[in-house]
């Protein structure tokens, strides 16, 4: 029964997770805020593989931050501006 529920929460996180990953992809913001968004995600989806709720908590957190325009700072992308 355990697994079951396992089970309901990876379908209903991998449901979120491609949610939000569209939702990232058509936001209005410069493109380094997207990529910071987006590896946020990538992050959240790798820590799914050792702890569905845990990813969840975070996944949430982030698109409150999301829906209420709170993004992170925009970051630099080391291979566009000569450093390793």
């Amino acid at each position: 029964m355990e697994r079951d529920g396992q089970l309901e929460l990876y379908d209903r996180l991998a449901a979120r997770l491609k949610e939000a990953h569209t939702r990232v992809r058509t936001l209005q913001v410069p493109e380094g805020v997207r990529v910071a968004l987006a590896r946020k995600l990538l992050v959240i989806t790798a820590a799914s593989k050792h702890d569905l709720s845990e990813a969840e908590r975070r996944l949430d957190r982030l698109m409150a931050d999301i829906d209420e325009g709170r993004f992170p700072e925009e970051q630099a992308d080391a291979r566009t501006d000569g450093t390793p």
